[in-house]
């Protein structure tokens, strides 16, 4: 007999919550748990309930946000997996998603199909990976999580430290090339160098480089 897998929703829009519960239902293997309205009530609910194995959290939530909530259990129980669901595809929002635990970033438009590919994927793997992020970063992230030896394993020069806390910004590299009075052919030159002996594709890459290693350190709560 296959083992359900139960789901628990977190998201401040009713609509969506139970739009979501009513599709995830009609997934084989899964079973929706309960429902929360924010994160905090989220918490609250889990002291009367079983833990789902999976949760499905929104990002921007009243009270006790996405982010919050996600670092929450990331330190209190582990084992329950996040896929972040969010309407933004920008790259600060999935850093800071991944940064606090989330497994996978899926958008509030995708279809019925990628939904439950991306709760396969997560049970299954460990992850899920798309467009927006790839399998290579979240594994890059884990590894970075599982072994210390990797802050030590690149010397990097000032520069290259400034140039990683810059790009960490919303600074475009014109600007960061501005602020650190070199030309934007060397800015690109220090980009590409990084990418190469980092071993990682592009911005976000870098910055999740920067982040796991204490180069910066973002903040999770709420713009």
């Amino acid at each position: 007999m296959t083992k359900t897998t139960t789901v628990a929703l977190v998201d401040d829009h009713a609509l969506i919550r139970n739009g979501l519960a009513g599709l995830i239902n009609t997934f084989d293997g899964y079973n929706v748990l309960f429902q929360a309205s924010n994160g905090q009530e989220f918490i609250d609910m889990l002291k009367s309930t079983m833990l789902p194995n999976l949760v499905l959290m929104d990002i921007n939530m009243p009270k006790k946000d996405g982010y919050e909530t996600t670092l929450w259990l990331k330190n209190n129980y582990p084992d329950v997996k996040v896929l972040a669901l969010s309407m933004y595809d920008n790259e600060s929002a999935i850093i800071r998603m991944l940064k606090c635990g989330a497994r996978g970033y899926i958008l509030k438009d995708a279809e019925p199909g990628d939904l439950k590919r991306a709760l396969d994927d997560i049970m299954n793997k460990g992850f899920f990976y798309s467009d927006l992020v790839t399998g290579h970063l979240i594994h890059t992230m884990q590894k970075m999580d599982e072994s210390a030896e990797i802050r030590t394993t690149f010397n990097l020069s000032d520069r290259e430290v400034e140039f990683l806390k810059l790009i960490c910004t919303e600074l475009t590299y014109k600007e960061i090339a501005d602020k650190m009075f070199v030309s934007p052919r060397t800015i690109d030159g220090y980009r590409d160098a990084l990418c190469d002996r980092l071993n990682v594709k592009t911005r976000v890459g870098l910055v999740i480089y920067a982040i796991k290693n204490n180069i910066v350190t973002l903040s999770t709560k709420t713009e």
